[in-house]
């Protein structure tokens, strides 16, 4: 079993469709597999029609240095390499090479590749959720809101506005500052400012639950609202 060649349009589509889905021909960091490939592309692949492997060759390229240091063995990158494909076909001449061309399949059948593909996705996705348990949940989404609430007339008593509006409790609402906004004629609106968390508190609900107290409040606005 050797490696392909990987200096041909052919080797490097294949090595293309194999760097599509992982950063080294094996394991996580930098391996003589790794050099071997790159001895056998001789020069970088055009990052146009080979991105994933333009990519990596730059990349194996900048510990150029450091090739002869790296661990692994070459045998690797042809064992890495047969985990999604064969080995190069033979060479064939004449009539045969046309008969072959079909039947060459240089990184093997979709299947293979899309079963190795999906393997290391499926192992990755494991490796996530495993580190997002151990942090445990995170905290909870929440909005700082200001609302504005008006008063029929300059006659309402906005005291008793603002007292009535924080009777209203509710897990996950918290009041804040207040102030009164002139709005013309005389009238006063009341500005004032909660913290909510977003899956226990309604905006729409609030709103409702403000426009009970009938003797005081005309109508509700939302004026402005941010994540926190």
């Amino acid at each position: 079993m050797s490696l392909p060649d990987f200096s041909t349009p052919a080797g490097l589509t294949a090595l293309e469709k194999v760097l599509s889905d992982r950063s080294y021909i094996d394991g996580y960091t930098p391996s003589q597999a790794d050099v071997s490939v790159y001895e056998s592309a001789g020069k970088a692949p055009d990052a146009g029609k080979y991105p994933h492997a333009a990519r990596w060759y730059e990349h194996i390229e900048s510990y150029k240095a450091e090739h002869k240091s790296l661990s692994g063995d070459a045998a690797k990158a042809i064992a890495a390499l047969a985990a999604v494909a064969p080995a190069s076909a033979p060479a064939t001449t004449g009539a045969d090479a046309e008969d072959d061309d079909d039947d060459v399949d240089l990184f093997g059948s979709d299947d293979e590749v899309d079963e190795e593909a999906e393997r290391i996705k499926a192992e990755r996705v494991a490796a996530y959720q495993q580190k997002k348990s151990a942090k445990g949940p995170g905290p909870a989404a929440k909005s700082i809101v200001t609302l504005d609430v008006k008063p029929w007339d300059d006659e309402t008593d906005m005291a008793q506005l603002e007292a009535n509006l924080r009777t209203i409790e509710q897990d996950g609402l918290v009041w804040g500052a207040s102030t009164l906004v002139p709005v013309g004629y005389g009238v006063k609106k009341l500005q004032i400012t909660i913290v909510v968390e977003d899956e226990k508190v309604s905006l729409d609900d609030l709103q409702e639950k403000i426009a009970e107290d009938e003797d005081h409040v005309q109508s509700t606005d939302i004026a402005a609202m941010a994540k926190i």
